[in-house]
């Protein structure tokens, strides 16, 4: 391809939109241009690196034995009420009504749809095991949508489905995915590992995201260097030792006037340090409240949260609520006497005494509480988020807790939407059974922004060679036909096209500089220049991407190229 004939916009300064380095470096690069908050036109170098995405994807995927459909985006909201998901994820859904006002559902995944096609399709065990998969276009109603690909409105998914006889055998086809994964990202130039995860409102016990480190990114994991232990924080445990002196006094009320916050009550004049605090939150989980309690010095985890409430719809109760419940305002709140209300308390506030938390009555607390003895219905749980430094709850060395990008995820499902959707088959002796589900999801947009985000340098992008728009861009800094630069140019361009190289010519009439830092910035992986000076020379130019410059002579280019992009896609392998 040549420049002058392609459509290349490159930016000198990132779009003010732009909140991230990688998605200044989209816009910057020419890769996408936005239509509206969430949704973008991938431009002719974005849809090159795309479709060398989806194409490994492909290629990994067949190799595992996967089977390639494709569902429709449009979604009956009948299915989704059927596996008890209409609602759950409500708040993300596109609705949209047809002529007839009939509600139709814009899919952001398709468990339900590739449910219910197997509902139709299998009927014996002789069919199974089996898993499908497409590269899809989803939808979600992205309340913000922000940094780019990242959290878009619109996007590309990779989303596969397993269908098995038992659990045993699923677990086959989870390995599998897990390791098909590890190929794809590699392959991609991507550093990404597994962690631990919550299954959130997809369903099932057992699953892993696959992150990317970044400090740009929406999602924390906590990680031991130690052993290896990495999870989700939605997910983490920790050793924490937590020692309590015994109080044996009775709980009693003090004043505390304008106190509303645990940080309120750790200043003078009370002095009471946070770890000493108990913070107690009400929650509404399908209009029934519930109390939690942790210490003051944690946060609560809703992803764990959810699992003990055994349901995803649940919120902060509201003032008025709380004050119908428990006679007081947020900021005085206890659970010491409370009756009829199930009560959660973490973990680490087993066996707690002398703490000091709300008396259920604005401006006053009760100092000298004792878990065990004052809140005895309380349940014991862990609904706390890990902190940085905390113990591995696996080998005891310290945690790290840093942010990364999530660009795919492996669930064992179960049999949550077979049972309800009729995914069946007949075993050996004609009994009827539900298939045993995985799902496996992969962000092919969101990944194609997270290799930006882990390969780029202050020039621009550096692409990975699987992945970059071009393999080489051809850089004569005499375009005119006759010149003995543009004469070579034309002669490399020939010579590597045949041979399969990816190309690009720079035949714009720019200054050298400028066509220099648009090669970097674009981030093409090799590029070649052919000048004047260096001819005379008996020498071209050849710099890898953030390497250093090499000189040839001009009959040994070709061949070296060659052996340069086999060479880096080699590695990637």
């Amino acid at each position: 391809m040549r420049w002058t004939k392609s459509l290349i916009p490159t930016l000198r300064e990132s779009p003010a939109e732009a909140e991230i380095l990688s998605h200044q470096l989209l816009l910057r690069a020419g890769i996408i241009r936005k239509l509206a908050a969430g949704l973008y036109n991938f431009m002719p170098l974005g849809m090159r690196s795309l479709r060398k995405v989806q194409q490994i994807v492909r290629e990994e995927m067949d190799r595992a034995g996967a089977l390639e459909i494709l569902m429709p985006a449009l979604q009956p909201p009948e299915i989704w009420q059927k596996s008890g998901r209409y609602d759950a994820a409500g708040d993300t859904l596109f609705k949209v009504n047809d002529h007839g006002k009939r509600e139709w559902v814009l899919g952001p995944t398709h468990e339900e749809v590739v449910t219910t096609l197997a509902a139709g399709e299998i009927s014996s065990y002789r069919q199974l095991p089996i898993n499908l998969y497409q590269i899809q276009t989803k939808f979600r109603d992205e309340i913000r949508p922000r940094f780019g690909l990242m959290r878009a409105r619109e996007f590309i998914m990779k989303d596969a489905y397993s269908f098995d006889l038992n659990d045993e055998a699923s677990m086959a086809s989870y390995r599998l995915m897990y390791d098909t994964y590890t190929k794809i990202f590699r392959r991609c130039g991507l550093k990404a590992f597994p962690v631990e995860a919550d299954a959130g409102v997809m369903g099932g016990k057992h699953t892993h995201e696959f992150v990317v480190p970044a400090d740009t990114g929406e999602c924390e994991i906590a990680f031991c260097d130690a052993c290896g232990y990495a999870a989700n924080v939605e997910k983490a445990d920790s050793q924490v030792e937590a020692s309590y002196t015994k109080d044996t006094a009775a709980a009693e009320a003090f004043e505390t006037p304008g106190v509303k916050t645990i940080e309120d009550l750790s200043k003078a004049p009370f002095n009471i340090p946070a770890s000493q605090q108990i913070k107690t939150l009400i929650f509404t989980a399908e209009d029934k409240p519930a109390i939690l309690l942790l210490r003051g010095d944690y946060q609560l985890n809703e992803a764990k949260l959810a699992g003990i409430l055994g349901t995803v719809l649940f919120r902060p109760a509201t003032d008025e609520e709380i004050v119908a419940l428990m006679g007081a305002h947020p900021g005085s709140l206890g659970a010491v006497g409370v009756n009829g209300t199930p009560i959660y308390a973490d973990l680490l506030l087993q066996g707690a005494s002398g703490m000091v938390t709300g008396a259920n009555k604005d401006g006053q607390h009760l100092r000298h509480v004792d878990i065990a003895r004052d809140i005895p219905s309380a349940k014991f749980v862990d609904i706390r988020t890990v902190k940085d430094g905390e113990a591995c709850p696996k080998c005891g060395k310290p945690l790290c807790i840093r942010h990364a990008i999530e660009v795919g995820q492996v669930f064992k499902l179960g049999t949550k939407y077979s049972v309800a959707l009729g995914a069946v088959y007949s075993d050996e002796k004609g009994e009827q059974k539900p298939c045993v589900m995985g799902c496996y999801g992969i962000g092919v947009t969101r990944t194609l922004q997270a290799i930006i985000e882990q390969n780029f340098d202050k020039d621009g992008i550096n692409w990975p060679m699987s992945v970059a728009p071009y393999q080489v861009c051809i850089t004569p800094l005499n375009i005119a036909a006759d010149s003995e630069p543009m004469k070579w140019a034309e002669k490399f361009y020939a010579e590597l096209t045949a041979a399969g190289i990816e190309v690009l010519m720079d035949d714009r009439d720019e200054r050298p500089g400028v066509k220099f830092k648009d090669s970097e910035l674009i981030g093409i992986p090799l590029r070649l220049a052919i000048g004047e000076k260096s001819l005379a020379k008996g020498v071209v130019e050849l710099k890898r991407r953030g390497g250093d410059l090499i000189t040839l002579k001009p009959e040994e280019a070709v061949a070296e190229v060659i052996k340069l992009v086999k060479e880096e896609l080699q590695k990637l392998q």
